[in-house]
């Protein structure tokens, strides 16, 4: 497990990271966001070694995070950082010898993942003769050629147009394995949503919000959505709860948020002693609004 205890960083004067801590566990994908300048690619930077910390530590394992470790992490920085010049499957395969792979190796991970990217038929194009998505395709390409035994990534969906994002999330579920940890920065929150199994939320260089995305998302919630086979109208004639809206078989209704699910238990009775009830669930926020009352 990846995790950080305490960050702190500070540039002069201007505290960029104060008391930073996550953990991000193995075969999981942890989504990272937070506004401009919360502190995302300082925190990705300090992990990798890039950057020294003010304070605090990175762990591998409950271990210091080596140089020797950090050889075998795969990183996909949001700028760029590719030989424009060098051709395709030429560089992909020394990246992977850089890391230590045989020549063989690293040409057989290097067709896979351009097949994958469904960049097969460029790999003996330059870089610079691609688009910019493209681009970005081979920028992942070569954070994860190595088996990378941790991921990090800062803003790997930018730019990329619905058919390349998902070939990255098809390439990036293929890669998860239960040993690998997960960590990515995005300001596209749908993907965040849709891709992590957990959510970091970094304002003014402090986390205030972490945790697994669907407890997140289902934050303290008294809303509850139902959907029976007949009419929901009779909810509105139910003591205690402030219906929020009715639609043929479909309700939204608030209970107070003092009770202990009684109310609730009894709502699901009656509507079960009327028929079908096809969904009964609390109603999920999306993670926008999660986004949202974190970082008031």
């Amino acid at each position: 497990m990846l995790s950080v205890a305490g960050l702190t960083r500070r540039f002069g004067d201007h505290l960029a990271l104060d008391d930073v801590s996550f953990d991000v566990r193995p075969g999981r994908m942890t989504g990272f966001v937070g506004a401009n300048g919360a502190g995302k690619t300082t925190t990705m930077r300090i992990i990798l070694g890039v950057l020294a910390p003010s304070g605090g530590a990175v762990t591998w394992n409950g271990e210091p995070l080596s140089a020797e470790v950090r050889q075998d992490f795969g990183y996909m920085p949001e700028e760029r950082g590719l030989y424009p010049k060098m051709k395709i499957r030429e560089q992909l395969v020394f990246f992977g010898r850089l890391h230590g792979m045989t020549t063989a190796r690293a040409g057989e991970r290097t067709d896979k993942i351009l097949n994958q990217l469904g960049l097969t038929e460029r790999a003996g194009d330059t870089l610079e003769t691609l688009s910019l998505g493209n681009q970005q395709r081979v920028q992942i390409a070569a954070a994860l050629v190595h088996e990378p035994i941790a991921l990090v990534m800062d803003e790997p969906f930018s730019g990329l147009d619905p058919l390349a994002v998902d070939a990255m999330v098809d390439l990036l579920r293929d890669e998860v394995t239960p040993e690998v940890p997960v960590l990515f920065s995005s300001h596209q929150l749908e993907l965040v949503e849709r891709l992590c199994d957990d959510l970091i939320v970094l304002s003014r260089g402090k986390v205030v919000a972490a945790g697994p995305v669907s407890e997140l998302a289902a934050g303290p919630t008294t809303s509850y959505r139902l959907v029976v086979g007949g009419d929901a109208g009779w909810l509105r004639d139910v003591p205690g709860i402030k219906v929020r809206d009715v639609a043929g078989g479909t309700a939204l209704f608030e209970v107070a948020s003092d009770d202990d699910g009684g109310l609730v238990q009894q709502i699901l009775q009656q509507a079960m002693s009327r028929g079908q009830v096809l969904e009964f669930a609390p109603e999920r926020q999306a993670l926008s609004d999660v986004f949202r009352e974190a970082t008031r």
